[in-house]
């Protein structure tokens, strides 16, 4: 557990590392301030328990980005910044919101399993539920990002652009 509330995004990948704009390579750099000071130690997990709003601070796509590219799946807090959570969800990563009490026991636990389908975060204490939103729930499911739901919508949209764009009514899809 990164037993730490008001966690910023540079702390997460300081500014200095910000210098590409591709999604890889920034896994290293996690935390670069306290695991070089010694800290924090990072372990490979796919889930990471943290503090209270956790991603807060400036709106860096590469917070999530780094999270991902070290290998963690799924972050487990009793909240999150508003901007990091929605980068979280476009790239896959699953956020995760449990109270205090259960974000603090699936970490004492050491060991937990997230359906998102289910949305229920399993651990050697029990079950608890998590919401979240349906359209986001789609689209980690389904492993979609923004381009994937717009590619989805292609035929629609090549109908369109080849009626001139007329003015036909809503263009309905399915998901």
């Amino acid at each position: 557990m990164l037993d730490r509330a008001d966690v910023d995004t540079d702390q997460i990948i300081p500014k200095q590392f910000l210098k590409r704009v591709e999604r890889s390579g920034f896994g290293e750099f996690l935390f670069y301030d306290w695991v070089r000071s010694g800290e924090i130690e990072l372990e490979t997990n796919p889930i990471l328990v943290t503090g209270p709003n956790f991603g807060c601070g400036s709106s860096r796509e590469h917070a999530a980005w780094a999270l991902q590219d070290f290998g963690f799946e799924a972050i487990v807090a009793p909240s999150f910044g508003d901007i990091f959570y929605v980068n979280c969800t476009k790239i896959g990563l699953l956020p995760v919101i449990l109270d205090e009490a259960h974000s603090r026991a699936v970490a004492e636990a050491g060991e937990a399993r997230i359906d998102a389908d289910d949305q229920t975060v399993t651990f050697s204490g029990g079950v608890v539920e998590f919401e979240i939103d349906p359209d986001i729930k789609h689209r980690l499911l389904h492993g979609l990002d923004e381009i994937g739901l717009t590619l989805r919508r292609e035929a629609a949209i090549a109908n369109f652009e080849s009626s001139g764009g007329a003015d036909r009514g809503p263009v309905t899809t399915a998901l």
